[in-house]
């Protein structure tokens, strides 16, 4: 099981932050600009644990060892189902250098925006 697989299953925000590198990118599927930084990046993972209920992964794509890996996952948001997919690049230390999530559909997608601006306007 992937490292990034086993702290969100686990529900360890920690181990999770723990990681990113230093310098991650993540590609949000809600704006186009990507946040940078394991700090701003550990705000956004946070909020999703608040937002996202009954999150599961169902299937793990890529070779033992790869640096890239697929991790499709199914979750609710208010009363939309989530259909998506967490594409990770690890680097060569064995930290997330770049996380981009996939979600579909648009209306579910519409839903975690929502949801992810009124948590991450709370938190700043």
């Amino acid at each position: 099981m992937h490292p990034f697989r086993a702290a969100v299953e686990a529900g360890d925000l920690d181990r999770l932050t723990a990681l990113l590198a230093d310098d991650v990118t993540f590609n949000s599927p809600a704006v186009f600009k990507p946040y940078s930084g394991r700090d701003t990046v550990g705000v956004i993972l946070s909020a999703v644990f608040r937002v996202f209920e009954d999150f599961r992964y169902e299937s793990e794509i890529g070779a033992p060892g790869a640096a890239d890996h697929a991790l499709v996952f199914r979750a609710r948001v208010g009363d939309k189902e989530v259909h998506g997919v967490d594409l990770v690049r690890m680097n060569g230390d064995g930290e997330v250098a770049e996380l981009t999530v996939m979600i579909r559909p648009l209306s579910a997608l519409n839903a975690v925006v929502q949801a992810m601006g009124a948590q991450l306007e709370a938190a700043s």
